[in-house]
């Protein structure tokens, strides 16, 4: 038997290793040069002559979906978004604390069904809006949070209000994205308003770095050395800087669609529709619970109303959802809402989740049928089964203190003619009182009637019997009043010294907020069992 074997001539494996080499070589320089930015700037030219700034481009984007107000507090970070908001017609309100300013952007957005905008600068300007950001969240509110932030250059490197604002806000919001360039400001926030607003809305974050804000001029005497360095080090590190500058800058100033995207709203199939009104139709004691998510865009309230009063179904009302029908509408149920429940045959729950306030569901009857209308699977299912998933993290309402003055500015803002009062407790006061400056500064007329009884009294009325201490929860009976007038507001005294002029006390504030006057009323009153044997947290 005879083998034979061809041998390979010896030199065919170096042309293959070569063009092995030569070609990763390439994709290795290609690689580099798209991260650079250099294949982007052979097609995209940077305008170095132009004063035009970031800012301009939020401000554009803006105006184009119609955003009428920007709430912020000031800082340099964002100062060129805010001037170029206010040279496009867009209202700048400025506030004292940056967490009233989500709050009033949370109030325009659930008001208005538009997005509400508010822009704060780096660092502790965002940790300090954390609480009502997380607010938003749970209420479904479309917010857009814009965020200032160290340059593109100096991040993770100790710069001053450098955090991980990322990291920070992506458990709390639908879309957090931090923009690296010019050019990519207008596509960014386009697809942040859309996700706001889609699906089950929210809030969202994006995050501007300072560079990517102000004009290439400003920018380039920050970041170039004006002399260049003669190393070769030095030519090296100046070479970075220019490209990474230019990169900043490449087709920043060129023609882009600004106005909205589409919006993915979930709608209920036809089938899904008949069903539920063969179910409503052979009811005999139908129920229905309307939540905040009923009014949601685009849900029209008179719309909404009209609906309950052709279906002729009682119905209570919860979160935004209260005042739809007014306190005497015949189909309007206030009281006993467990007892209802309980006897329903069918219980429609439309935009309100089997929380706390449903004894996670243990009001409904199990004999009943339930129709669930919800933007959200997994909130329309929360509590459905009898087993507890340790693994999935229910939330509950917020409980928020503190949201009278954003909410009290938003609301006014987006009803000019309504007029707008607040009623705090003493306690929650304390975290509004400097927003009267805000109001004073600004125009704007809403009116606050303090409950002044001297302490957390809700905590107090069973922390004392109970555990026999009432620390941490008294308070004084404060001149809260003659404070508002100290910010340039009006301040009126209700006590028992005067308890038989209530009316015109009231009247008096009313006719002082209609000539143009922010007013506080502070209104000394006593202590009672209101509630005595519920527990408050």
């Amino acid at each position: 038997m005879e083998t034979s074997a061809a041998a390979a001539p010896a030199g065919s494996f170096f042309p293959s290793f070569l063009l092995l080499v030569c070609g990763t070589l390439v994709a290795a320089v290609l690689g580099a040069a798209h991260r650079l930015g250099l294949l982007y700037r052979l097609m995209h030219k940077v305008d170095k002559v132009s004063v035009r700034h970031g800012g301009e481009s939020v401000a554009a984007v803006l105006r184009a979906h119609g955003v009428q107000f920007l709430f912020t507090l000031v800082g340099g970070h964002i100062s060129p978004l805010l001037v170029a908001c206010e040279k496009l017609g867009i209202r700048v309100v400025d506030t004292r604390h940056e967490v009233t300013a989500v709050f009033a952007a949370d109030a325009v957005a659930r008001l208005s069904g538009t997005v509400g905008v508010v822009a704060v600068t780096a660092g502790p300007g965002l940790t300090n809006t954390v609480t009502a950001v997380k607010n938003a969240q749970l209420a479904q509110s479309p917010v857009l949070l814009l965020g200032g932030a160290a340059s593109t250059l100096l991040q993770n490197r100790g710069a001053l209000q450098a955090i991980d604002q990322m990291s920070l806000f992506r458990p709390l919001c639908k879309f957090c994205a931090s923009v690296h360039r010019v050019r990519d400001i207008i596509p960014t926030l386009r697809t942040a308003m859309a996700i706001a607003q889609s699906g089950t809305p929210g809030p969202v974050f994006v995050e501007l770095p300072i560079d990517v804000l102000y004009p290439y001029f400003m920018v380039q005497k920050e970041m170039v050395p004006p002399i260049r360095p003669k190393g070769l080090m030095g030519r090296g590190v100046s070479w970075y800087l220019e490209n990474h500058l230019a990169n900043l800058f490449a087709g920043a100033w060129e023609p882009r669609p600004e106005g909205p995207l589409p919006l993915d709203i979930p709608q209920a199939s036809p089938q899904q529709v008949q069903r539920c009104v063969e179910i409503l139709s052979r009811a005999k004691r139908p129920l229905m619970v309307l939540g905040s998510q009923a009014l949601l865009p685009l849900t029209p309230a008179h719309k909404l109303r009209a609906a309950v009063e052709t279906l002729g179904v009682p119905c209570f009302l919860a979160g935004m959802a209260r005042g739809l029908l007014g306190r005497n509408h015949p189909l309007h149920i206030r009281q006993n809402r467990s007892a209802a429940l309980k006897k329903a045959d069918v219980v429609l729950l439309a935009g309100i989740v089997c929380d706390f306030r449903l004894s996670y569901g243990r009001v409904l009857s199990r004999s009943s049928k339930i129709i669930i209308v919800n933007r959200n699977r997994k909130e329309m299912l929360i509590n459905s089964d009898i087993f507890w998933k340790p693994q999935e993290a229910i939330q509950g309402a917020f409980g928020t203190l503190g949201v009278g003055a954003g909410f009290a500015l938003g609301a006014k803002l987006c009803r000019p003619d309504a007029e707008v009062w607040c009623l705090f407790g003493d306690g929650a006061f304390g975290y509004s009182l400097i927003e009267f400056d805000t109001f004073v500064r600004h125009k704007i007329p809403v009116m606050a009637l303090i409950g002044n009884d001297a302490g957390w009294t809700q905590i107090s009325r069973e922390q004392v019997p109970c555990l026999g201490s009432n620390v941490a929860c008294g308070l004084a009976y404060s001149d809260y009043h003659k404070a508002a007038i100290g910010l340039g507001a009006q301040g009126l005294l209700l006590s028992r010294d005067n308890e038989d002029q209530v009316v015109k006390v009231l009247c008096d504030a009313q006719q002082q907020c209609r000539d143009g006057h922010p007013v506080v009323v502070n209104i000394l009153i006593g202590r009672t069992d209101f509630r005595d044997g519920s527990i408050a947290v």
